[in-house]
């Protein structure tokens, strides 16, 4: 259990230094994530070789679909957010991406056949405060950014990566995150193909960001990450899943120097408050 806790904690640190990482990396956003994607699958499909994990993808083609999808949904997802770091910076584009979990809180009752309790309406309604907190003096000025656009797509890109995840039920685990990845990084593929062709300039001051970006971040990150949660109580998956956007933050603040102001650090609770209130208090109830 000690292990299990040390894994989850270490991959959700990872993730939040990710736009950390990816501001060193003089390339644009699709690059970033080409190289993320493909450096990261390239290691989880190394480990899975070697795993003793039961292959489920080829048993059931209609989970193994909604694993595709959900992958090239995460590919998506991936670009409009690195494309919203370098816009808006990390920490409102984070804030903004973590809406994702609050769009398939409200859509729980049409796709999962969940009642909308009370609790999810009122961390939906924190949210989309807090969203207004956060943006305020853009929306002041009757500005909408490119970059909270691109954050925003990003959160619904991210919703329909869940959504279709959780309806892959059969394939789990490591597998669901190595197929996933791999999906992912083919629907970029194809997406850099198109705009510009595979070649790529890297700068070889790039390479250690580069690389700790698609290694650590991505590849030893999804590993820790799916190979922990099982071993984990439900509650304490969703308690401590915060803490990626809260260390995104922190992270942001004392690295790059971006800083919130009182309006938007309010903003910034209300999000990730009104966001966990109507997760873990459904979790709470379900578990009684």
């Amino acid at each position: 259990m000690k292990t299990a806790y040390l894994k989850y904690i270490s991959a959700l640190l990872m993730f939040g230094s990710n736009g950390i990482v990816a501001s060193y990396i003089l390339l644009s956003s699709y690059e970033i994530v080409f190289l993320r994607t493909l450096i990261g699958s390239m290691f989880l499909i190394l480990i899975f070789l070697f795993s003793k994990t039961e292959r489920m993808f080829w048993k059931n083609k209609s989970h193994s679909m909604y694993l595709i999808i959900s992958g090239i949904a995460m590919g998506a997802s991936w670009i409009f957010l690195y494309e919203a770091y370098s816009q808006i910076g990390v920490s409102i584009a984070t804030l903004s991406y973590y809406c994702g979990p609050v769009i398939i809180m409200i859509l729980s009752p049409v796709l999962f056949k969940e009642r909308l309790a009370n609790t999810k309406l009122l961390g939906f309604f924190a949210v989309i405060i807090g969203m207004f907190f956060v943006n305020y003096q853009a929306l002041s000025q009757g500005i909408i950014s490119w970059g909270l656009i691109l954050s925003i797509l990003s959160a619904i890109m991210y919703a329909i990566m869940v959504v279709f995840n959780k309806k892959a039920v059969s394939i789990t685990g490591l597998e669901n995150s190595m197929y996933q990845l791999v999906t992912s990084f083919f629907a970029v593929a194809i997406f850099v193909g198109i705009k510009q062709g595979f070649s790529i300039d890297i700068v070889h001051t790039n390479l250690p960001a580069i690389l700790l970006l698609g290694v650590v971040n991505t590849g030893i990150g999804c590993y820790f990450y799916f190979s922990s949660i099982d071993d984990l109580p439900v509650q304490t998956v969703s308690i401590c899943g915060y803490l990626e956007p809260l260390s995104a933050l922190i992270f942001s603040a004392a690295i790059l120097g971006e800083k919130l102001g009182a309006l938007q650090i309010a903003g910034a609770i209300l999000i990730l408050g009104g966001a966990a209130f109507g997760e873990l208090a459904v979790s709470d109830r379900s578990l009684r």
